[in-house]
C-alpha cells in the first residue's frame, strides 16, 4: 500500500487531544500561486455540505485553498447516487482542473472520469482507487486520501468503556461499509482492551446494526431506540448526520446517555449537541483536503496513496469537554499511554488499513 504525507503540514497535532479543522499556520505570504486557470471543484455525497461532519469538512477544506490561492470554486451537492457521475461531468464541461469527490461512494465514478480526462487532478476521499470497476482500475491521476480511524476509535471505546456506569456501550452505522464500520471496529477494540486490563465485562452493543443511507431519518431513530433501549449509556453513531437519531432518542427520553461524535469534533461543530457528547473521533478531513487541493493548484499534486493515523495526526480525539470533570482522574493518562503504545507499533488496532 503507497503512503505519503500531504506536504507535511498537518495541523492536527499527534498528540491524543487535538482540533479537528484548525487552520494551518502563517507561512510568512510564501505560499507559491496557483496556476493561473486553476478551479478546483468538489461534489459531496447524498450527506450534503451541511452534515456537521464528512462533506462539510471536505468542504471547508476546498474553501480554505481556494481563498488562499485568490482562485473560484465549484461545488456540487448531491441529493442521489444517480448525481455522481453527472456531476462529474458538468465539472469536467465547466473547465475544472482539480475534482475532490467526497467519499467512497463516489469511487466509481470518480474513477471512470479519471480515466477518460488525464489532464484533470482528481481527490478521492476514503477510497484507495484500487478497486476494478468494470475494468477501470487505480487511474493515475487520482490522490486518494484515506483515514485509519480505528486507531482513534480505540481511544474512544477504550474511554467509554472506563466511563459507563451501566456496563454497555453501543453503537450504529450508516451504510455497511469498510469507512464505517472501521470506527465500530475499533472502538470495540479499545472496549475489550479495557476489559482486558481492567478485568472488567464491558458489553458493546449494535455492532451489526446499520441504517442502510447517510440521512437522518426514520431508519436513524429506529436503530438509536434499538441500541438505547439495552440500557446502554454511551452511544456512537457512525454515519454523519445519523447521530441525529441519537440526539432524538436521548432528548424525548431524557435519558443520561452520552454520545460519541465521528468525523468533526461534535461539540464544535453542531452547538446543539453540548450537553450530551462525550467525546468525538477526529479525521483531519478539512486539513488534508486543503493540503491537498493546495498541492493541485501549485502543480505539485502526487498520487501516492495517504493514509491518516495517530502517528502523523491524521486522527485523533477530541477532548472531553462537558464530560472532563465526570471522567475518572487516572483515564487523560491511560489514554495517553495508550496513544504512543499504538505509535510505537506496541499496541495492534486491527483494520482494513493496517499494515
Amino acid at each position: 500500500m503507497r503512503k505519503a504525507a500531504l506536504g507535511g503540514v498537518l495541523a492536527m497535532s499527534a498528540s491524543l487531544l487535538v482540533a479537528c479543522g484548525e487552520a494551518p499556520e502563517d507561512n510568512g505570504g510564501d505560499t507559491k500561486a496557483a496556476d493561473s486557470d486553476f478551479l478546483p471543484c468538489i461534489v459531496s455525497d447524498e450527506g450534503g455540505f451541511n452534515d456537521k461532519s464528512f462533506n462539510e469538512l471536505t468542504f471547508n477544506g476546498v474553501k480554505q485553498a481556494a481563498d488562499e490561492l485568490e482562485v473560484d470554486f465549484k461545488q456540487f451537492e448531491s441529493k442521489a447516487e444517480e448525481d455522481y457521475a453527472p456531476a462529474l461531468e458538468n465539472f469536467v464541461s465547466a473547465g475544472c482542473t482539480a475534482i475532490v469527490a467526497v467519499g467512497f461512494e463516489l469511487a466509481e465514478a470518480t474513477i471512470a472520469s479519471a480515466n477518460e480526462n488525464e489532464d484533470i487532478d482528481y481527490i478521492l476521499i476514503d477510497h484507495n482507487a484500487d478497486t476494478d470497476f468494470d475494468g477501470e482500475v487505480n487511474a493515475d491521476n487520482v490522490k486518494p486520501v484515506l483515514y485509519d480511524t480505528a486507531q482513534a476509535a480505540f481511544l474512544a471505546g477504550y474511554a467509554a468503556a472506563d466511563y459507563t456506569k451501566t456496563g454497555k456501550v453501543g453503537t450504529y452505522g450508516g451504510d455497511q461499509f469498510d469507512t464505517v464500520t472501521i470506527f465500530m471496529d475499533g472502538f470495540k477494540q479499545g472496549v475489550d482492551h479495557y476489559n482486558e486490563v481492567k478485568d472488567a465485562d464491558v458489553k458493546v452493543v449494535g455492532m451489526n446494526l446499520f441504517t442502510g443511507s447517510f440521512e437522518n431519518d426514520t431508519n436513524a431513530v429506529a436503530k438509536a431506540q434499538q441500541v438505547i433501549d439495552q440500557d446502554v449509556d454511551v452511544i456512537m453513531p457512525v454515519g454523519g448526520p445519523i447521530y441525529g437519531g441519537a440526539m432524538k432518542v436521548i432528548g424525548e427520553t431524557d435519558s443520561d446517555v452520552a454520545l460519541v461524535g465521528v468525523d468533526a469534533d461534535l461539540y464544535e461543530s453542531d452547538p446543539t449537541t453540548q450537553e450530551v457528547v462525550f467525546v468525538s473521533v477526529l479525521k483531519s478531513l478539512q486539513q488534508s483536503t486543503y493540503e491537498a487541493v493546495m498541492a493541485a493548484g501549485q502543480g505539485e499534486l502526487d498520487y501516492s496513496e495517504y493514509v491518516g493515523t495517530l502517528e502523523n495526526g491524521g486522527v485523533g480525539i477530541s477532548s472531553f469537554h462537558n464530560f472532563e470533570d465526570k471522567v475518572s482522574d487516572t483515564l487523560p493518562g491511560e489514554l495517553e499511554e495508550l496513544e504512543q503504545a499504538i505509535i510505537d507499533g506496541d499496541l495492534k488496532v486491527d483494520s482494513y488499513l493496517a499494515d
